[in-house]
C-alpha cells in the first residue's frame, strides 16, 4: 500500500491539474501492477466483501454487471480513495471558485465523508465493473444525493487488445448553442483514469461557463474487461 502512496506522489501534479482544468480528465500511466489487478478481478467472486450486485440490463443501463463493496473497503481501496483525494479537493475548490458556486470541499476525506454521512448518504459508491462480448454501458453521471465531489476515477484491470477488442472509455461534454463532444479514451491495464462527475469549467470570451459531461463505456467486441470505480462521496441508497 505504501507503494501506492509513493506512486501518487511522484505524479506530475501540474501536468494533471492542467489536464483536469482543459479537458476535464486526465490519465495516469501505471498505478497499479498487473499483480494488484489481479488480486481486485480475483475478489470479483468474494461474498463478504459487496452490498449489492447491479445487472445492468434489468435496469436499462446497459450490458454487463457491477457490484458496489461494502464498508469496511478493502485495504487497498481505501488507501487510493483516501490518498488521491488531498490533491483533487484543491482542484475542485478552484472550478466552484471560477463557475462562482457557493459550494468548497475539506481537504481530507474523512471530512467529506462524515459530511455525507450527515445528510444520509451513508453507503460506500466504490463498485466493480464486469463486461463481457457486447457488454457496454450508457451515457450517465454517479451523483447518488445532494453531496458529490466534482470529480472520480476509474482503474483499468484488464489490457485492451489483448484480454479485450472494443470497451473503450467514453467522455462527452455537452458544448453551449452546439451538439455534444465525444472523446473516446483507451487507457492501459494499470492507468487511472481521473474525470469530471457532472461537469468543469471553460474559459470563454465572457469569463468561465459550466460543460456538462457524461460517460459510459462503448460495446466490447471480444474477452473480458474489469474496471474499478472510485466515488469519493456516498450514496442514499
Amino acid at each position: 500500500m505504501n507503494k501506492i502512496i509513493e506512486r501518487l506522489k511522484d505524479t506530475n501534479w501540474d501536468k494533471a491539474t492542467n489536464e483536469l482544468h482543459d479537458q476535464g480528465h486526465t490519465t495516469l500511466k501505471n498505478m497499479l501492477t498487473k499483480e494488484e489487478c489481479d488480486q481486485l478481478i480475483q475478489a470479483y467472486q468474494a461474498d463478504h466483501t459487496y452490498r449489492k450486485t447491479i445487472t445492468m440490463e434489468r435496469y436499462r443501463f446497459g450490458l454487463g454487471e457491477y457490484k458496489y463493496f461494502q464498508y469496511p473497503l478493502p485495504d487497498l481501496i481505501t488507501e487510493i480513495r483516501e490518498s488521491i483525494y488531498p490533491f483533487l479537493a484543491p482542484i475542485a475548490n478552484q472550478w466552484m471558485q471560477v463557475l462562482h458556486l457557493d459550494k468548497s470541499f475539506p481537504i481530507s476525506h474523512e471530512e467529506l465523508k462524515k459530511t455525507c454521512h450527515e445528510n444520509g448518504q451513508t453507503k460506500p459508491t466504490v463498485l466493480i465493473l464486469k463486461y463481457g462480448p457486447g457488454g457496454f454501458n450508457t451515457l450517465h453521471q454517479d451523483l447518488y444525493g445532494e453531496i458529490y465531489f466534482p470529480m472520480q476515477l476509474v482503474l483499468f484491470l484488464n489490457e485492451p487488445g489483448k484480454d479485450y477488442t472494443g470497451g473503450e472509455f467514453v467522455l462527452t461534454e455537452q458544448i453551449p448553442r452546439a451538439q455534444s463532444k465525444a472523446n473516446v479514451l483507451r487507457p492501459k491495464r494499470g492507468d487511472m483514469l481521473i474525470f469530471s462527475t457532472n461537469f468543469r469549467p471553460a474559459k470563454g470570451s465572457k469569463g468561465y461557463y459550466r460543460v456538462n459531461m457524461k460517460h459510459g463505456v462503448s460495446p466490447l467486441h471480444s474477452g473480458q474487461r474489469h474496471t474499478l470505480g472510485i466515488i469519493f462521496h456516498d450514496a442514499l441508497t
